[in-house]
């Protein structure tokens, strides 16, 4: 295992599926792919190509960090579910990094704001639970950081798990700030026989 420490982060709480592999304090790799729709399909192969262009492998790793939103229901669980799996399979840990606080990496001097549907924004004002609201509402708070850069967001998630990965406890778990947008099913459910 190398001397430094070896941290795989990725992200597919937004319409994009993003990796960095940060060595020691160094980002090495990331990549970045657009995508709405094939997270899941994605996301492993990915992992292995952002390995592969550092020159590692799996059993290099020290820690996992991965992005725990908030922003797309499936997408954030697509990213936790597989970050666990691996931290278990690999036996190293996990790191779980809010978008909040990956944006807030980015830039101290603005609000962090992640885009929601219908014009709205996820924002966590100090010491309140984070919450949804119109996005020029929270325009008038001050300057806002949008989560527009998913790989300056990716990037960061791989360096805030690479200062906790030996302290963190905690598994990664969701961060939803409300309740998915499913709707109940329209097809008539099936006829139970006793």
């Amino acid at each position: 295992m190398p001397s430094d420490p070896i941290i795989l982060a990725f992200d597919t709480s937004a319409a994009h599926c993003a990796a960095a592999l940060l060595c020691g304090n160094r980002i090495v790799t990331s990549r970045i792919e657009a995508m709405s729709r094939g997270q899941a399909e994605r996301l492993m192969p990915l992992l292995e190509e952002v390995l592969a262009d550092a020159g590692y492998g799996w059993k290099d790793l020290s820690a996992i960090g991965v992005g725990v939103g908030p922003g797309n229901f499936t997408g954030i669980r697509i990213s936790v579910s597989a970050a666990r799996g691996l931290a278990l399979g690999l036996g190293v840990p996990a790191v779980g990094v809010s978008g909040f606080d990956a944006l807030a990496d980015m830039s101290m001097d603005a609000l962090p704001a992640i885009r929601a549907p219908r014009d709205q924004v996820y924002v966590a004002l100090p010491d309140q639970s984070p919450m949804l609201m119109p996005q020029i509402e929270a325009e008038s708070l001050g300057p806002l950081i949008l989560n527009d850069d998913a790989e300056a967001q990716v990037r960061a998630i791989a360096r805030i798990a690479g200062q906790k990965w030996q302290t963190n406890t905690a598994q990664p778990a969701p961060l939803y700030v409300r309740p998915a947008d499913a709707a109940p099913s329209k097809d008539t459910p099936p006829v139970l026989l006793d």
